[in-house]
């Protein structure tokens, strides 16, 4: 005699048997490969569906420069960016500062839309300059015919489309938005512009592309965490910056508080505690504090945080609490760096070894400046940068070239290029679906 079964509904009941280790992504459609070979040595390589190929044998060669020469031209172009546009300072007719204006206007102003098209064309003509000879004069020069091949290739790769994926992968970190195209390298424009700025913007690879730094192999090697429903967000800063509130800092807070589990910390103490238990869990960590450039020995000079109370937070930190949890753990954050500090030595500084450690320790990305960013862009920026994260639906890659064209092209504004992921392109803030309805029901069948 038939009789109904009462069967309990369990979402997703063969999860453990289907799900993958890892989540899988296409891959870049430009890979970009630097790899130093002892001191004086560095190998190119180039390849992805977006570059052509060639029978029998791949995109590679030896480089004609030495990676020192490399970073120090790097570097350069960092303090350049601070000293040309950031410290411009606008002179009247006699030499003497223009009235009425403000005394250093791309340092204080977020909208340039006031400023004279012609001043900031100037700028970012030299900036433009800088950014180009660091990729051909530094990086790819010399006679060599190889070294030329691939330069070639290289540059048609990247000025013939706009909007692909990028990835440099080397441990020689370089401030690749800010690294520039020749003018003559691109195609010509479908609809000339009568406007100068918008062809500059064009020029520059943060403005083109969707570009992450990557470097080592295989840094998880645990799989993505299951999504929270709410995700878990952090703001750790130093409490007196902009202490009169000038820039939009508080609306960030707000931002991050809404929605979310919201944790806020201001002293080394409270960060060191949290790194070191071994269920932190965050989706998000953004810090809004100083920095500076400390050498431990003869170390190349490394970036180093500190909150409020000016307790030094640096990559040992991040390792000495993260390091004997191993793989196995939630700690999957993507982190946002916006650190203001004294400018980037000349030479042989390492600005990667602090997002290095955090991508050690489990982070799926960072993002951060490349340079000494104005505190009232810095905060303008983390808004409208968090504001798309926080959403959900975007990748920070995708993100951080809209921002970057946002801030550009409507605000004539190019510190946004200033900004560089390391990994983390096609991370995004995932949130958990709310249970079904028919979940955990017992219904007769």
């Amino acid at each position: 005699m038939p009789r109904e079964l009462q069967v309990r509904i369990i979402q997703d009941p063969s999860r453990g048997f289907t799900a993958l280790p890892d989540a899988l992504t296409e891959g870049p459609d430009i890979t970009v490969s630097l790899d130093v070979l002892g001191e004086d040595r560095l190998r190119a390589r180039l390849y992805g569906p977006a570059v052509p190929s060639l029978h029998g044998t791949e995109h590679r060669v030896d480089l004609a420069v030495h990676p020192a020469e490399v970073r120090s031209a790097a570097a350069r172009l960092c303090r350049m960016w601070k000293e040309v546009l950031v410290d411009h300072r606008p002179l009247a007719a006699d030499g003497r500062p223009a009235a009425g204006e403000p005394e250093t206007p791309y340092a204080s102003l977020v909208d340039l839309r006031s400023r004279p098209v012609d001043e900031l064309a100037t700028l970012m003509e030299e900036l433009a300059l800088v950014g180009s000879e660091l990729l051909y004069g530094t990086l790819l020069g010399g006679t060599d015919p190889r070294i030329a091949r691939f330069r070639s290739y290289l540059t048609e790769a990247l000025a013939e489309g706009e909007g692909l994926r990028v990835r440099f992968d080397s441990d020689l970190h370089l401030p690749w938005p800010m690294v520039c195209l020749a003018a003559e390298d691109l195609p010509p424009d479908p609809e000339p512009r009568a406007e100068v700025l918008p062809a500059l913007f064009r020029r520059f690879l943060g403005h083109r592309h969707q570009i992450e730094q990557t470097g080592g192999a295989y840094p998880w090697l645990a799989g993505l965490r299951d999504a929270p429903e709410v995700p878990a967000v952090s703001l750790n800063h130093d409490t007196r910056v902009d202490r009169a509130g000038r820039t939009r800092a508080a609306d960030v807070a707000a931002l991050l508080a809404k929605g979310t589990r919201f944790v806020e910390r201001s002293t080394w103490q409270e960060l060191v505690s949290a790194l070191a238990r071994s269920d932190l869990c965050e989706q998000l960590m953004y810090f809004w504090c100083h920095g500076r450039f400390t050498a431990d020995g003869a170390q190349p000079p490394s970036l180093v945080l500190s909150l409020t109370d000016h307790k030094s937070i640096d990559a040992h930190t991040i390792r000495e609490r993260r390091r004997r949890f191993g793989v196995d753990h939630p700690f999957q954050p993507f982190v946002v760096l916006n650190a203001c500090y004294a400018g980037l030595p000349e030479g042989s500084a390492d600005a990667k070894f602090l997002s290095r450690a955090f991508v050690d320790a489990g982070a799926r990305g960072v993002l951060g400046p490349q340079m000494e960013i104005p505190q009232v862009f810095a905060a303008e920026y983390a808004l409208e940068f968090l504001t798309r994260y926080l959403d959900g639906t975007q990748t920070a890659g995708s993100i951080a070239l809209a921002v970057a064209r946002h801030f550009a092209d409507e605000l004539h504004n190019p510190l946004g290029l200033a900004y560089a992921l390391h990994h983390g392109m096609d991370t995004r803030l995932g949130r958990a679906a709310a249970p079904d309805a028919d979940a955990e029901r017992e219904v007769p069948v």
